[in-house]
């Protein structure tokens, strides 16, 4: 029986001691550990001294929680920078920092009270506050162990925290110097304010709710003679007809706008009343309203409607028929009441 042919013996294949498996869960922590026993960081500071200067001032992460996807994905990207700089021959120190104030800190504390049932008003002031601080200090170690571990380099022996005395006290005096310059004074301007949490809140702390404005179709008589508009209008029961996602303004309703250079059509429902809108939206209005079939009796531009008079729909009161550019026939983001889209739009007493 002939002998088996190794294969393997005919190739000629480099000889290596690197290993063929990466083995990353016992490397990173081996490598990560030679980094911090050998003083990696302050190794490349010291071969670096003396050369132009790269910082990377450092936007700190809240000390409220362990790091996630994000807070790990600002970091990493940051030391690509802080590492690139410095192996391209500039003194790049990094110095890390934690954000120990604010309401994400305050709304996690409250939350573990909570679940010993314990509520925050019925704790000091003082105790909250300490509470806070020592729930922020435990963050930031946490913070600080796991960023090391994904092999951040930095002064991670001495960050800066803006709950330490040292940085507290640079701030009053930063502030004492804005007062000696003028610079500060007392007015008056409007904040967002939490009514849960009873403090102020910064722009990026506000979320929107999605909302869903409420419409309704609401039908002014035309006071003014409808032989004005056409002579086929003459002695018919005539409404104009508006739309609006706001109807809390239709008490204060004193106008109605329609567009100078759009058309807009009288048409008569099987009840006999007319009704006045725009051309164009003539049929999805009646489908919308459940109006059925309808008869357009004539057809005329806005400029036609200016000046004329209807009754408010429910005061005895008047509303004027004004022309505007702003009317539109098709929805749109409006910037205020008066662009909202609408058949024929109609104004309120702030507008008028």
């Amino acid at each position: 029986m002939a002998e088996e042919l190794d294969l393997k013996k005919t190739v000629n294949l480099p000889r290596t001691d690197f290993s063929q498996k990466a083995n990353l869960g016992q490397m990173e922590p081996a490598r990560l550990k030679k980094w911090q026993e050998m003083g990696l960081y302050g190794q490349v500071a010291e071969a670096r001294a003396g050369r132009e200067k790269f910082i990377l001032h450092d936007g700190p992460p809240y000390a409220n929680a362990d790091i996630h996807i994000g807070t790990a994905l600002n970091k990493i990207l940051k030391d690509f920078v802080v590492k690139t700089r410095s192996m391209m021959g500039y003194d790049a120190p990094y110095v890390p920092g934690y954000d120990c104030h604010g309401l994400p800190i305050e709304t996690i504390v409250e939350k573990k009270l909570a679940e010993k049932g314990k509520n925050k008003n019925d704790i000091p002031v003082a105790t909250f506050r300490r509470i806070c601080r020592e729930h922020a200090s435990t963050a930031m170690n946490n913070q600080t162990r796991d960023f090391q571990r994904l092999g951040i380099l930095g002064e991670w022996s001495d960050p800066y925290l803006t709950m330490s005395p040292e940085y507290e006290s640079a701030t009053a005096r930063l502030f004492g110097r804005f007062l000696e310059r003028g610079f500060v004074y007392k007015g008056l301007r409007p904040v967002y304010w939490c009514i849960h949490d009873q403090t102020a809140l910064a722009e990026a702390e506000v979320e929107y709710k999605e909302h869903t404005s409420p419409s309704v179709y609401v039908k002014f008589p035309l006071k003014s003679d409808a032989a004005q508009v056409d002579p086929a209008l003459a002695g018919k029961n005539v409404f104009v007809v508006i739309w609006t996602t706001t109807p809390w303004t239709l008490p204060a309703n004193l106008g109605i706008a329609v567009h100078p250079d759009f058309d807009y059509s009288a048409i008569e429902l099987t009840n006999n009343e007319v009704h006045i809108v725009a051309s164009e939206l003539a049929a999805a209005y009646a489908e919308t309203c459940g109006l059925g079939d309808f008869k357009e009796l004539a057809r005329f531009k806005g400029s036609t409607l200016d000046r004329l008079e209807c009754r408010h729909a429910w005061l005895d009161r008047p509303s004027l028929i004004m022309n505007g550019d702003h009317v539109t026939l098709g929805e749109s983001d409006a910037e205020s009441e008066l662009d909202v889209p609408a058949f024929i739009r109609r104004h309120n007493a702030t507008h008028t």
